[in-house]
């Protein structure tokens, strides 16, 4: 089956951060053979008075392929790890989401879009979760974090929210390579200009800031824009974090 696993609200200015966490939480799940798990991705929500958060108000999710006899297990042990990990004062949330077993997914996405938009309470979070099947727990704090944990299980499920944690490592010439190359790399599944082009295979790509790539149609995108290359010889260039933001 496949599993969604979502974090949020787990750290502190001076702490680890919830990407860290949640990194660390994949490794164990992998660790302890219980599943392989996916990229982890970050989906912005809301930032408003309203709503506490540490930096950035955003949650992190990974989704795991495993059996469904260890779904309990991976439950226990994410729901401790949070409890004994997360930055003293924080409010962390958990959200473990079985496609399998999930009642009206679209319900779910609706939320985390509007979560992107909107003030909600930690009691639609639980009202939702009950709902729609989905485990969703607090494990310090307020608990306020589960409502950005739904969220981002929400978003992850509708396929076109959130880019990845950290960056790309890609073997480069002079910090060039063509398409096709960066095609072979695991963890991109398509490459595409700003407005949805897809660019020739042998196309050069320079390579600037950290490389990452973002979730559009269900596939992790790394995204090129033109570049200002004087010979002509590169095409396109990857986007910059700045120009990612919007995702």
């Amino acid at each position: 089956m496949t599993v969604f696993v979502c974090i949020d609200d787990t750290d502190s200015l001076e702490s680890r951060g919830t990407g860290e966490l949640a990194g660390l939480l994949a490794l164990e799940v992998e660790k302890r053979g219980w599943g392989r798990c996916g990229s982890i991705t970050r989906h912005q929500l809301f930032v408003h008075p309203d709503i506490p958060y540490t930096s950035h108000n955003s949650s992190m999710c990974f989704n795991v392929s495993m059996p469904e006899e260890h779904l309990g297990a991976l439950t226990e042990f994410a729901a401790d790890f949070l409890a004994g990990e997360s930055a003293e004062g924080s409010d962390p949330g958990l959200c473990i989401a079985a496609s399998e077993r999930m009642r009206q997914p679209d319900l779910l996405v609706e939320f985390g879009y509007r979560a992107k938009r909107a003030v909600i309470e930690m009691k639609d979070a639980f009202e939702l979760a009950s709902e729609t099947g989905v485990h969703l727990s607090c494990h310090g704090g307020t608990g306020q974090g589960v409502i950005g944990a739904l969220a981002g299980v929400g978003l992850r499920l509708g396929g076109n929210d959130g880019r990845m944690r950290g960056s790309l490592e890609i073997p480069a010439v002079d910090g060039v390579a063509r398409v096709k190359e960066l095609l072979e790399h695991p963890e991109v599944d398509a490459v595409r200009t700003m407005e949805g082009a897809s660019p020739d295979l042998e196309d050069r790509v320079r390579l600037v800031d950290k490389v990452k790539t973002v979730l559009l149609g269900g596939k992790l995108v790394l995204l090129v824009t033109a570049d200002n290359d004087p010979d002509g010889v590169v095409r396109w260039r990857s986007c910059t974090r700045q120009q990612l933001k919007a995702y």
